[in-house]
C-alpha cells in the first residue's frame, strides 16, 4: 500500500552503483547525494556536486520516491535504478527511499529566518 507523504516527504539518497568510461562530471562508484538536503549541480567539486543531465535523468523518480509512491518493476518498492543520459560513458544511479522525513539545511543567508 502507497503511504501517503504529501507533507512530509521522505529522504532518497542517490549512489553511483556503476561507471563505464569516462564520466565527465567524475562521477566514481559508491558515492552519494543527499537529493533533499545541500545538493549541488555541476561538473567539478571534488565529488560534492552532482552532474545536471544526472539529475535531470533521476528527477521523476526522484519525485515519486520522495512522495510515497512506487515503481512497480523494481524488486524492492524503495529502491529505483536509473541510467545517465551519456551512451557513450554510462553511469548507473540507483534512488534509495529512507524511511525518515526529508530535512533542509538553510540556504546562505536565510539561517535566521
Amino acid at each position: 500500500m502507497v503511504k501517503s507523504f504529501k507533507n512530509n516527504p521522505c529522504k532518497v539518497i542517490l549512489k553511483i552503483v556503476s561507471v563505464k568510461g569516462t564520466c565527465i562530471a567524475g562521477h566514481e562508484v559508491g558515492q552519494e547525494f543527499d537529493l533533499g538536503d545541500g545538493l549541488i549541480l555541476g561538473y567539478t567539486g571534488g565529488g560534492k556536486t552532482l552532474c545536471p543531465s544526472a539529475f535531470h535523468a533521476v528527477f521523476p523518480g526522484y519525485r515519486v520516491l520522495r512522495h510515497g509512491g512506487i515503481h512497480p518493476w523494481e524488486k524492492d518498492e524503495d529502491i529505483l535504478t536509473i541510467p545517465c543520459p551519456d551512451p557513450f560513458n554510462p553511469v548507473v544511479m540507483e534512488l534509495r527511499r529512507i524511511d525518515e522525513p526529508e530535512t533542509k539545511s538553510p540556504r546562505k543567508g536565510q539561517e535566521n529566518l
